[in-house]
């Protein structure tokens, strides 16, 4: 049991400057230990939050030694427990979460418990981001048309959330309309240092989105965690994980005249993924952090999970207090920050001697290499400079189909198609731009490239340039203040006339909310077989996500985003050929619309306003008349509606008893599917739009919901019979059973039927029959999508096998109950031969006590071959989620006992 924190004598008083206390808190300085000088500083936070919650049950004394001592642990793979100080939710994923919670209590009371016990004991923060679709855009109504359309759509998603935020305490819900969940946490939600009840600790977040980790950009530790993770940490749970390497990135110099954060993060990208940083921390340090802007720090910290990383980690220091001023938090707040973080060794000041900080390896970066790039067209890794871009795009089309390569016949490269665009002759070819959206938390919160796009516009414009009407261009910014600062500059306009108006404030094409292309062009790219590109200023571009007739997909800054939307192209070199032709007939060139990095700071340094950020939170608070207007039930236990297609209650505890079922083997189970590399979360649970042809459409038509109204995957993620039926139903989904097909289609082995994934999984099931999924490296990379764990629980599958997992998905697999395996190094299914089709058997003890992390696990075929497998349960709490059948069947049996 829980006992008195043996860490109190170190409890000290933090006065403020002139008189009085801010709190009390834990002093690192008071242990008195010379290894905390050397800890790299997002380790320290660790430190605190095991100090602070230390009670020789959940959190021990031997923790806090094992953190002390990072220096010799970490490369140990030693399993240390951390409770972080909130939770985020956004809708995608927290309406899920809300399900299950709402879930538990029904299981609670079917057990005699306490209902009430399922309850959040940390603090949630949920922001209800990604809902906007693209319905609507080139128009200046399009922020209240798209909204009222999405209310329309969403109205009994929104209801349950609100309904969420009654029924259950410790939960603040923001709104829809108010913006993109990371920038929302970025601006107004993070606290950087928690007072709660006098005592202060800093703030750390997990959330149930990947980007979760662009509060590292403001020293705030956080990063993407599973939904059921999100849930168990909501209810006292501490996260079990493995204490990281923390790999130091040394920033020098400063960025040349044009580049943009864009061109930074893609760059830093490719370099850690180089590197590899998968499971560990990433702390970003040295002279050059003084050129970055918060925004650009937000900017590489966004896409940590592009580069692998745990969290990409930017300490507190004068920039970070400077941004908290800006964004309106008060100046007693920003005293108390940063009295805190000095007197605990968490703060940064450059005018001091240079820390004795020690990293698990290091890397550099002189940021006056950083040259303007672009990643694609396939995968956010993927970067090409774009003086190469034109030959570079020559070579995709060249190459046989995968991440670089279409595999177009040279023949067919240049055909130039003809299709009539509203009245008006109109041609496509390989290349050309249709979608062009500014959008994504990456580069939203960051006023100098959304200010520069606007400059770029505003050039534009003046010189008569003009974007093609077919191009579907839009403006989503991650916050309302993006609006204000675009207004005051003056230059909002100009991105209007260029079709650039706001459609909404929150998640849109990056997510994969595009909305339809015009049905002309959409013919014009089927019928003739297009490689047709979207530009976006994004963070992910992975097949299929974008829209399903994008082939080619790539990043790119807000600025650059403006510029191949005025080409028209991807093919095309900047450097040389012009861009257009202006109103004079004069050719129109690249560095005849580009800023420069002056032109940036002077609008951004006369535009950008602390009262924007106060009257933009303060409104938020007040909601708006869609969301006040909403009705809901009230009650504790929810009223499941059996017809909603939105909100259903799913199976996990149905038979649940107070005895756990055990550890459990796989005994003569089919390959449901047999992947090579890279396989993402996209792949596996796909958030954007439902097909036509797809099971799920099947569903929804079988219960009277007309095509128009099937919305997307995402926003369904409160029906696991949607979901479950959406699981591996990405479009571009490549599956070794269907011998070079692409698409959401298996082979059901002992027939030879060619059905979905889905009718495969319910035919294998319908006859007893356990499954597995074969499959190559980086298996689960990308956002941290609890349905891309409990999809394939609920198709029946019982084990992955693959050659790496992604963090994220590997401990979303153990917390559904299936079991993860690796192959040993040099090894995977077809240096072993395997060809799928056979059956395969993993055998486990029965007492989970004879299990351990890590272990070597045989698996056996029908056809006499064997192989040694390490066994992917990482730590003992995970061995204990196993033997439980899942994270949230743990969590509600050790509620019921206490």
């Amino acid at each position: 049991m829980a006992s008195e924190n043996p860490f109190r004598s170190i409890l000290k008083t933090l006065e403020k400057p002139d008189g009085g206390e801010f709190g009390n808190y834990y002093s690192l300085p008071a242990l008195n230990d010379p290894r905390i000088d050397k800890l790299p500083y997002s380790i320290r936070i660790l430190l605190e939050s095991a100090i602070r919650n230390c009670d020789e049950f959940q959190v021990k004394s031997k923790d806090v030694e094992k953190i002390l001592d990072w220096e010799n642990t970490s490369p140990k793979q030693v399993e240390i427990p951390f409770k972080p100080a909130r939770v985020l939710l956004q809708d995608f994923t927290g309406v899920p979460a809300v399900v299950d919670l709402a879930c538990m209590r029904d299981a609670m009371n079917n057990l005699g418990g306490d209902s009430n016990k399922i309850n959040p004991l940390v603090p949630v923060d949920l922001v209800i981001d990604h809902s906007v679709q693209v319905d609507v855009a080139r128009s200046e109504n399009a922020v209240q048309a798209n909204m009222e359309l999405e209310f329309q759509r969403n109205n009994e998603r929104f209801a349950f959330l609100k309904w969420g935020s009654n029924a259950f305490d410790n939960m603040l819900v923001v709104p829809p309309g108010s913006g993109i969940v990371h920038q929302v946490n970025l601006e107004y939600l993070a606290r950087v240092v928690f007072n709660t009840n006098g005592l202060l600790y800093p703030d750390s977040v997990v959330g149930t989105d990947s980007h979760t980790t662009m509060i590292d950009g403001l020293g705030v530790a956080g990063w993407g965690v599973g939904g059921i993770e999100a849930e168990a940490t909501m209810l006292g749970q501490p996260m079990s994980m493995v204490l990281p390497g923390v790999v130091g990135f040394k920033l020098t110099g400063k960025l040349r005249d044009g580049m943009t954060a864009t061109d930074l993060v893609l760059t830093v990208t490719q370099m850690l993924r180089k590197h590899g940083v998968v499971g560990k921390f990433v702390e970003f340090y040295g002279e050059g952090m003084r050129e970055l802007s918060l925004a650009d720090r937000a900017t590489i910290a966004n896409m940590s999970p592009e580069y692998g990383a745990t969290m990409g980690f930017f300490p507190v220091d004068h920039v970070t207090l400077q941004y908290l001023k800006l964004t309106g938090r008060s100046d007693e707040t920003v005293s108390m920050i940063e009295a805190y973080l000095r007197a605990n060794k968490m703060f940064v000041d450059y005018s001091e001697p240079e820390s004795k900080t020690v990293y698990s390896a290091n890397l550099e970066l002189n940021l006056e290499d950083v040259e303007p790039c672009i990643s694609g067209p396939k995968r956010p890794h993927d970067r090409v400079p774009l003086k190469e871009m034109k030959a570079d795009w020559h070579s995709c089309l060249d190459n046989r189909v995968g991440f670089k390569g279409f595999a177009v016949p040279k023949e067919a490269q240049s055909k130039a198609v003809e299709f009539n665009f509203n009245g008006t002759p109109a041609q496509l070819r390989h290349g050309d731009v249709v979608i062009a959206p500014i959008t994504s938390c990456t580069n939203t919160s960051n006023p100098r490239v959304m200010l520069g796009a606007a400059l770029v516009a505003k050039k534009a414009c003046e010189l008569g340039l003009e974007v093609k009407p077919w191009i579907k261009t839009s403006l989503a910014p991650g916050s309302g203040v993006v609006t204000k600062y675009l207004a005051k500059s003056g230059l909002q306009k100009y991105l209007n006339q260029l079709g650039f108006s706001i459609v909404g404030y929150g998640c849109t094409t990056c997510i994969g909310n595009s909305g339809d292309i015009h049905e002309a062009v959409a013919s014009a790219i089927v019928d003739n077989d297009l490689v047709a590109s979207a530009v976006l200023s994004g963070n992910r571009n992975f097949e299929g996500r974008v829209h399903p007739l994008t082939r080619a997909n790539y990043l790119a800054s807000p600025p650059l985003v403006v510029a191949y939307a005025l080409a028209g192209t991807v093919d095309i070199d900047f450097e040389t050929e012009p861009i257009g032709t202006g109103k004079d007939g004069k050719q129109i060139f690249f560095r005849d619309i580009w800023p420069s990095n002056k032109e940036v700071a002077e609008v951004v340094q006369a535009s950008v306003l602390p009262d924007m950020f106060k009257a933009t939170y303060e409104a938020i608070t007040k909601g708006n008349s869609m969301w006040n207007e909403l009705s809901v039930a009230s009650g504790t236990l929810y009223e499941w509606d059996p017809k909603s297609t939105y909100i259903h209650e799913p199976p996990y505890f149905k038979g649940m008893t107070m005895s756990p079922p055990g550890p459990h083997g796989v005994k003569d189970a089919y390959c449901l599917l047999n992947f090579g590399d890279s396989i993402t979360t996209d792949h596996i649970s796909p958030a954007g739009s439902i097909h036509k042809d797809s099971p799920a459409a099947k569903y929804l038509m079988e219960r009277g919901v007309d095509r128009r109204d099937f919305n997307s995957y995402g926003s369904r993620r409160g029906n696991d019979e949607i979901m479950a039926r959406g699981t591996f139903a990405n479009i571009r989904i490549v599956n070794k059973h269907l011998k070079g097909e692409v698409g959401p289609k298996t082979v059901h082995i002992p027939s030879g039927e060619k059905l979905s994934v889905f009718d495969a999984a319910m035919k294998y099931k319908n006859e007893g029959r356990d499954t597995i999924i074969l499959a190559g490296a980086e298996y689960g990379s990308g956002s941290s999508r609890d349905w891309a764990a409990k999809g394939p629980m609920l198709l029946g599958v019982k084990a992955v096998i693959s050659k790496s997992f992604e963090r994220i998905h590997r401990s979303n697999l153990v917390g559904m109950g299936i079991i993860p395996l690796c192959f040993k190094t040099g090894e995977d299914a077809e240096t072993l031969r395997l060809t799928g089709e056979e059956l395969y058997t993993i055998e486990l003890p029965s007492n989970v006590s004879e299990i351990k992390p890590g272990q070597d696990v045989t698996v056996i075929t029908n056809n006499g071959k064997s192989f040694t497998c390490t066994l992917r349960f990482d730590t003992e709490v995970e061995l204990a989620y196993f033997n439980h059948g899942g994270i949230l069947q743990y969590v509600i049996r050790n509620l019921i006992k206490q």
